[in-house]
């Protein structure tokens, strides 16, 4: 039996709903999009380049990441202690998916934002007809 069969993301039950949870996160996301080109980067080179991630947030998901075997965390005996974090074999297989989903969003940006104000004006068209 394959992983394929064992596994379904639609039961309920099933374990590989939490790295479908996981890996579904805007956060999660970006971080691992940024470090798709397999270079180490820095807590704080990382903070600046994910624009909006607060430090708190940061700090959690690249814990997250590191125990679910998508990122390596490398410290450095240096004043203060420097720690570079780098995807995984694990992370760089899924990072080309981000890099493709990512591709999508900015190909189809324009299209959502036009259905979405289409239907907010049927909505509100429809609000004002209701006594």
């Amino acid at each position: 039996m394959t992983a394929l069969n064992r596994y379904n993301v639609y039961a309920r039950s099933c374990p590989a709903r939490q790295c479908f949870e996981r890996l579904a996160e805007r956060w999660v996301v970006l971080i691992i999009g940024l470090l798709r080109d397999g270079e180490a980067r820095r807590f704080n080179e990382i903070k600046r380049q994910v624009d909006g991630i607060s430090q708190k947030v940061l700090s959690q998901k690249l814990k997250q990441l590191e125990r679910d075997g998508m990122i390596a965390r490398q410290v450095f005996a240096t004043m203060p202690i420097t720690v570079e974090y780098q995807l995984t074999s694990l992370g760089l297989s899924f990072a080309d998916t981000i890099e493709l989903v990512g591709q999508w969003a900015e190909s189809n940006v324009e299209q959502m934002l036009h259905s979405q104000q289409q239907y907010d004006q049927r909505q509100q068209a429809e609000k004002s007809k209701t006594p």
